[in-house]
C-alpha cells in the first residue's frame, strides 16, 4: 500500500472555513460491491436468501436462515485501472490493495419447545469493508487555462496587506494567521501571492485588492497526480428470529468507521517567452477520520416451499468526522535573465472543526426462487436519495455554514435505483455462481458521474463442516473530474474499472 507523507506539523490551527463538497458527501455514502466470496459472485443480490453474513448487511432477517452457527473470514484483492483523457492525451494508472475485508460469526439457538412460534434465535457478529479508498489516478495534456488562476481568482477582493509578510512575521505564522481569520481561500491566495504567482495592480496601496497573473496563457503542459487509501468498513450486531416455518425477522445495530488520506500534486510548465513564471508545483494533502451508527430492520418471507419474498429499510447513518489538510507551493521565474525558485512551505497542518454527515436511507426489495438442492435465482432492488446527504456545523445550530452546500446537494444531486441479480447452480458440494449489477448516476447531470455496471462470478466447495468459495466482480463507470473547483477547471474524462477477487474460508459448528 503507497504511503502518503504529510509535511511536517510545526502548528496547528482551527480554520473558520473548510472545503467539503458534493465529492465528500459520496464518496461516505457509496458502496463497492463487496463482500463475502458467495455475495460478491451473486453481486450482492441477496436480500431474501440470507444465510450469509455479507447477506445481512442487505436484509438481517437473513441471520434467521442460518441453520447453524458459523464463522466465516474473507479476503480480498481489490484492483482499480484508470483511463484518462486531458486534451485528447490519454493516460493509464492502476492501484491495489490486498485487505482483510470480511469476518464474521453467528450462534443458533433453536427453540426446544415445538408448541412455539419462535422456532429458533440467532446472534451475528460482523465486520465487513464497505468500501476500499484506494486508488492512483495520472492526468496529462497541453490546455491553455494555468493553475495560476486557482490562486488568482482567490485572491481577488482580499487586501495586500494581508498577503504579506510584516516584520517579524514567517511563512508559517501568516498562513497559519490566515487559517484563523480567513480561512482557506485567504491561505491559496497567500501562497500564490509569496510564490510570485501574481502581482498587484498597485504595489504601493496596502489595501489593493486586485492582481494580475504572471502566467502568460499559451501552451500549458500540465501533469496532475491523485494517490488515495484507507477504507470504510462497518461492524453489525445481528439479532435474528424465525417465526414458524415461513417468516425471518432481524435487526442490526451498525457502527461505522472512516480512515482516508489522499494526496494530489500537480506540475505545470511552459516555454512561452512572454510568462514570468514557467514553472509551477502544487500539492494538497487531505487526512480524514469518522466514525458513525446506523441501523437495519428486515423481513424474509417463503411464500411457496420454493419462492422468498425479502424487504429491508436502512436508516441513515450519521458520522461525526475530523479533516486535516496541509499544502505546499514551489515556482520558478525568470526575472532579469537569472532563473529564480521559490518554495513555499508553511509546515502548518490545518486542523478542522468535526462536522457531521448524514447519508441517505435505503429500501431494498428482494425476490428469490429456489430449486430445491439444485440452484436458485435472486433478485434485489434498492432505492436511495442521495439529494438527502446533509451537512452539519455541530457548533451551529442554524448550520448557517453548510447551508450552501447542502443546497447544492439537493439541486444536483438525485434519488438513485439499484439492480441486482445473481443465479446458482449445485452439483454435489460444487456451487457455481453468477450475478450482475447496476447503479444509476447519483448526478441529475450523467456527464458528471455516469451510471455503474458490472458482473460477477465464482464457485465453492463444501468439505464437510469446512467451506472455501471464490469469487470474481467487475464493474466500470465513466465520470468528467474538474481538476480544481474554481480557476483551473478544465476537465478529464475518466473510465475506472474496478475489480475485486474474494476468497472466503468458512467453518459450521
Amino acid at each position: 500500500m503507497k504511503k502518503i507523507v504529510f509535511l511536517i506539523i510545526i502548528a496547528f490551527t482551527m480554520a473558520i472555513s473548510q472545503a467539503q463538497n458534493t465529492t465528500d458527501g459520496l464518496r461516505y455514502s457509496t458502496q463497492h460491491h463487496i463482500g463475502t466470496a458467495r455475495f460478491t459472485a451473486l453481486s450482492g443480490a441477496m436480500g431474501a436468501l440470507g444465510g450469509d453474513f455479507s447477506a445481512l448487511s442487505i436484509n438481517p432477517a437473513g441471520g434467521a436462515v442460518f441453520l447453524n452457527s458459523n464463522l466465516v473470514l474473507s479476503a480480498s484483492l481489490f484492483d482499480i485501472e484508470n483511463k484518462a483523457n486531458y486534451f485528447n492525451n490519454r493516460e493509464k494508472s492502476f492501484a491495489d490493495d490486498v485487505v482483510l475485508n470480511q469476518l464474521g460469526g453467528i450462534f443458533v439457538i433453536n427453540n426446544s419447545n415445538e408448541d412455539s412460534s419462535f422456532k429458533k434465535f440467532t446472534i451475528g457478529l460482523n465486520y465487513d469493508i464497505t468500501k476500499n479508498f484506494e486508488n492512483e489516478l495520472y492526468i496529462a495534456g497541453t490546455g491553455n487555462n494555468s493553475i495560476g488562476n486557482f490562486f488568482l481568482q482567490q485572491a481577488q477582493g482580499i487586501p495586500l496587506n494581508l498577503l504579506q509578510l510584516q516584520s517579524g512575521e514567517s511563512i508559517s505564522s501568516l498562513y497559519r494567521y490566515l487559517g484563523e481569520t480567513e480561512g482557506t481561500k485567504a491561505q491559496n491566495a497567500f501562497l500564490g501571492y509569496q510564490a510570485f504567482l501574481f502581482d498587484p495592480v498597485d504595489p504601493n496601496n496596502p489595501s489593493n485588492n486586485t492582481f494580475t497573473s504572471n502566467i502568460i496563457g499559451g501552451n500549458l503542459n500540465q501533469e496532475y497526480a491523485y494517490l488515495s487509501q484507507g477504507y470504510n468498513s462497518k461492524f453489525s450486531i445481528n439479532l435474528a428470529t424465525q417465526v414458524t416455518d415461513n417468516l425471518f425477522f432481524g435487526i442490526n445495530i451498525n457502527t461505522h468507521t472512516i480512515n482516508f488520506d489522499q494526496s494530489s500534486f500537480l506540475l505545470e510548465t511552459n516555454n512561452n517567452p512572454s510568462s514570468m513564471v514557467n514553472r509551477v508545483g502544487f500539492e494538497n494533502n487531505l487526512s480524514v477520520t469518522g466514525a458513525g451508527i446506523s441501523a437495519q430492520i428486515g423481513a424474509i418471507a417463503k411464500i411457496a416451499n420454493n419462492f422468498r419474498l425479502g424487504l429491508s429499510l436502512d436508516t441513515p447513518t450519521w458520522y461525526q468526522i475530523s479533516e486535516e489538510t496541509s499544502q505546499y507551493l514551489e515556482s520558478r521565474r525568470i526575472v532579469e535573465g537569472q532563473t529564480l525558485n521559490e518554495f513555499i512551505d508553511p509546515r502548518v497542518i490545518n486542523v478542522y472543526e468535526d462536522y457531521t454527515l448524514r447519508t441517505p436511507a435505503k429500501v431494498t426489495a428482494s425476490a428469490a426462487y429456489i430449486f430445491g438442492l439444485n440452484g436458485l435465482i435472486s433478485f434485489d432492488y434498492s432505492y436511495k436519495d442521495y439529494s438527502s446527504i446533509e451537512f452539519t456545523d455541530i457548533n451551529d445550530s442554524y448550520n448557517m455554514y453548510f447551508n450552501d452546500l447542502n443546497n447544492t446537494l439537493e439541486n444536483t444531486l438525485k434519488g438513485v435505483s439499484f439492480f441486482k441479480a445473481g443465479a446458482e447452480y449445485r452439483v454435489n458440494q460444487l456451487s457455481l455462481r453468477g450475478g450482475f449489477h447496476y447503479e444509476e448516476s447519483p448526478y441529475q447531470n450523467t456527464e458528471t458521474v455516469g451510471d455503474l455496471s458490472g458482473f460477477s462470478v465464482g464457485a465453492g466447495y463444501i468439505f464437510g463442516h469446512y467451506t472455501f468459495d471464490l469469487a470474481y466482480s467487475r464493474s466500470e463507470q465513466e465520470r468528467s473530474q474538474q481538476l480544481y473547483s474554481v480557476g483551473l477547471t478544465d476537465v478529464a474524462k475518466i473510465n475506472t474499472i474496478y475489480s475485486n477477487f474474494v476468497l472466503s474460508l468458512g467453518f459450521n459448528f
